[in-house]
C-alpha cells in the first residue's frame, strides 16, 4: 500500500539487486577473459556510467551465449523510496561481493607466470545493480534457467533505457590461472541454488 501511495505521490522507486551466477566447465575460461576485459575498461573510464553499462551488455550477451554452463544462481535485493538507503544497500552488497573468496582484482601481470595454467573450471559472477522503476524480471527468483536469461535482457534494457544508477560487477576466480574449487563455492557461495 506505501509503495502505491509514494507512486502517487511522485517519488522515485529505487531497486537494487544482485544476480549470483555460477558457471563450470572445461570450455568457460574465455568468460574469465571477457571479464577482466570488461574491468580494465570500467577502472580505465574511472567509473563512467556509460561505459560500464555497455560492459554489462557485453557481459550479460556473453553470460547468455554460454547458457550451456551455468550450473547454479541466485539474487536478493531490495526497493527504496530514499535514493540515499539504495545507495547504502548497493555499498553493503559491493563490500560483501568484494570480500568474497577470488574476488580480488589484480590487474597487473607478473613477469613470473608459468607458461602453462591450469584450466579454470568455476566461475561465479556476482552482478550487482541500482536502477529507478520497477523491473519484473529482476524483482523475480531468478534460480530457473529461463528466469535468469529474462533477467540478464531486463539489465541489457536499463542499460539502453537510461534507468541504471550503478553497476558493479566481481567475479571468482578473478584471473587465468586460478582455482575455485567445489570446496570453495560452498563455504563462500552457500545461497547458490542448482539451476
Amino acid at each position: 500500500m506505501s509503495g502505491i501511495f509514494n507512486k502517487m505521490m511522485g517519488r522515485t522507486r529505487y531497486v537494487v539487486c544482485r544476480i549470483f551466477l555460477h558457471l563450470a566447465g572445461s570450455e568457460i575460461a574465455p568468460i574469465l577473459g571477457e571479464l577482466n576485459r570488461i574491468a580494465r575498461d570500467a577502472i580505465a573510464s574511472e567509473g563512467d556510467i556509460q561505459v560500464m553499462g555497455e560492459g554489462l551488455v557485453d557481459l550479460c550477451e556473453t553470460l547468455v551465449r554460454y547458457d550451456e554452463y551455468w550450473l547454479s544462481a541466485s539474487n536478493e535485493g531490495d526497493v527504496f523510496w530514499s535514493e540515499g538507503e539504495a545507495g547504502d544497500y548497493c555499498n553493503e552488497l559491493f563490500s560483501d561481493s568484494a570480500e568474497r573468496y577470488g574476488a580480488d582484482l589484480e590487474l597487473d601481470a607478473s613477469a613470473n607466470q608459468p607458461l602453462s595454467l591450469p584450466t579454470t573450471r568455476n566461475i561465479v559472477v556476482m552482478i550487482t545493480v541500482a536502477f529507478e522503476g520497477e523491473v519484473p524480471d529482476l524483482e523475480t527468483d531468478l534460480a530457473n534457467i529461463q528466469a535468469l536469461k529474462e533477467g540478464l535482457k531486463a539489465l541489457i534494457n536499463l542499460h539502453y533505457n537510461h534507468k541504471l544508477r550503478a553497476i558493479q560487477v566481481h567475479f571468482s576466480p578473478a584471473r587465468l590461472g586460478d582455482e575455485l574449487t567445489n570446496d570453495e563455492l560452498l563455504q563462500y557461495y552457500p545461497e547458490l541454488i542448482p539451476l
